[in-house]
């Protein structure tokens, strides 16, 4: 394949993108306003710590993790299955049996879900398991909470359990979202792993970037892209001068141009409609806001590497013991704990406040303990960490090939909501670019 591709942005989709394009013969640049690749899969190091930028984690049996990730190299650290309920004075663990057989008594014992709860949710996971791959994002579809209710779930297991953990998924305690965002996921954590790289998170555009830099692909960071343009628009001039000429113009905030055969259009949802006018990419945001805090070391949660999942109040609404899970994100005299919070809310709220609202939460789940000496690492506050997946939005959702002439989109919002959405739609539209060279 002959031609030359600009790729537009550096996260995980623009870089599977821009990989594939190369690897394909296409002669691919990819332009990155930030002056570090992997979009809103990032990583920063604070004081010896590890900090993803937001809790996040890579779940193993995704299909485009296994095609374009070597999951082995990225040195995972994996959670355990489930769950541990918190309320005040209460701790309780839910697990699935089939894949972690020590949290079989445990999860049985656990009085904060019924045993006709326990068994429905086994007979939900055999049933998702006989479905097709291309069977979830599409068809007639409801929220979360219907779709739970519709399968008989008790108000107390969905409450207890599903609103908090969904909630993190989602970042939507109410359980609004589209059900077909918990089917898929509810069946990729009963196929394979959660978990997080020993690097931290960003691993994996480092991983990505470097298999882009093998196939070819020219990676410049600090460059900001103001405008596309494709032949017959007028506005840019183009190489043959000649309104029916095929190809496209990028124009850089320097004032520099560059012409191109085809263009993949992978920036952040709002940018994407910006530059390409398509308005089926949804720009509603759903935000998030993690806290990280540290402890001195030596004190289990007696988790077993599980969330711990606060079933009382949504503030935070849940607590992850990250250095338990993996070690390599904290000092080897200090504990690293990730808090989420959801909602508007958090994104105002003094970061003071935040701490308080964790310190008592784990005085109320570990009332034989103190902490007091939980001290804030960092906060990231993140207004745009999905777009809102209410239901039917997936058939809303743009073609990569939406925008007029040889442009083409990439990114999670032609999917869904998600690392296997970024990473699906970036070998989608090298697909849809082949077509313009």
């Amino acid at each position: 394949m002959n031609g030359d591709v600009t790729v537009v942005g550096g996260g995980l989709a623009g870089l599977v993108a821009a990989t594939r394009l190369a690897e394909a013969g296409a002669d691919a640049t990819l332009l990155e306003r930030r002056p570090d690749l992997g979009g809103r899969v990032r990583t920063e190091t604070v004081d010896g710590f590890t900090l993803d930028r937001g809790f996040q984690v890579l779940f193993t049996s995704y299909p485009a993790v296994a095609s374009e990730l070597d999951a082995d190299a990225l040195d995972l650290r994996t959670f355990a299955p489930g769950a541990t309920i918190c309320r005040p004075g209460s701790r309780a663990t839910l697990s699935d049996p089939l894949r972690d057989p020590r949290g079989a008594i445990p999860s049985l014992l656990n009085r904060e879900v019924s045993v006709s709860d326990k068994l429905r949710t086994l007979a939900l996971r055999y049933d998702l398991a006989q479905r097709e791959e291309a069977s979830f994002f599409g068809g007639p579809d409801a929220s979360i909470r219907e779709y739970l209710r519709d399968w008989g779930f008790a108000d107390d297991y969905i409450g207890n359990f599903v609103e908090p953990f969904y909630g993190g998924i989602t970042l939507d305690r109410s359980l609004s979202t589209s059900k077909q965002v918990f089917e898929y996921t509810f069946r990729a954590m009963s196929r394979g792993a959660i978990g997080v790289p020993a690097a931290g998170m960003q691993a994996i555009p480092e991983a990505l970037a470097a298999r882009a830099r093998d196939a070819g692909v020219d990676v410049e960071t600090g460059a900001d892209v103001e405008a596309v343009r494709t032949a017959g628009q007028g506005r840019i001039p183009f190489r043959t001068g000649s309104a029916d000429a095929e190809g496209a113009t990028v124009k850089l905030a320097d004032g520099s141009t560059r012409e191109t055969d085809a263009v993949v259009v992978a920036t952040t949802p709002p940018e994407a409609r910006r530059l390409t006018g398509v308005k089926s990419i949804p720009t509603e945001a759903v935000p998030n806001a993690t806290g990280w805090y540290t402890l001195p070391a030596g004190e289990s949660f007696e988790t077993g590497k599980r969330i711990l999942l606060n079933a009382a109040e949504a503030s935070p609404n849940a607590v992850i013991p990250m250095s338990e899970v993996a070690p390599e994100y904290a000092p080897d005299d200090r504990a690293l704990l990730a808090a989420t919070f959801l909602g508007e809310a958090a994104q105002d709220r003094p970061a003071d406040a935040l701490r308080e609202d964790v310190r008592d939460a784990l005085a109320a789940w570990y009332p034989k303990r103190e902490f007091g000496g939980l001290e804030t690492v960092d906060v990231h506050r993140i207004p745009f960490a999905q777009f809102a997946q209410p239901p039917g939005v997936h058939d809303r959702l743009p073609d990569p090939d939406d925008p007029e002439g040889p442009v083409v989109l990439a990114g999670d919002y032609t999917e869904w909501s998600s690392i296997q959405g970024a990473l699906a739609s970036g070998r989608e539209a090298a697909t849809a670019a082949t077509e313009h060279l």
